[in-house]
């Protein structure tokens, strides 16, 4: 079976957890980066300004739809 992963990264996965165990593949939390951090402020408020212009849209749309008729 074709797994897409080259036979060197199996070796090396196989030697890191038979020198560190499972610990060996778990992420440790953190704090984020500061420019991580703003830049998901910075997305947010943008995802908050788009979805109320969509708002805004979708009411004007259905507004002239129904003088249409």
């Amino acid at each position: 079976m074709e797994l897409g992963i080259k036979r060197t990264m199996l070796y090396r996965w196989r030697d890191q957890l038979a020198e560190r165990g499972e610990d060996a593949f778990r992420r440790k939390p953190g704090p984020r980066k500061s420019e991580e951090r703003s830049e998901l402020s910075r997305l947010r408020q943008e995802l908050k300004e788009v979805k109320e212009e969509r708002d805004i849209l979708k009411k004007a749309a259905a507004y002239f739809a129904k003088d249409l008729k």
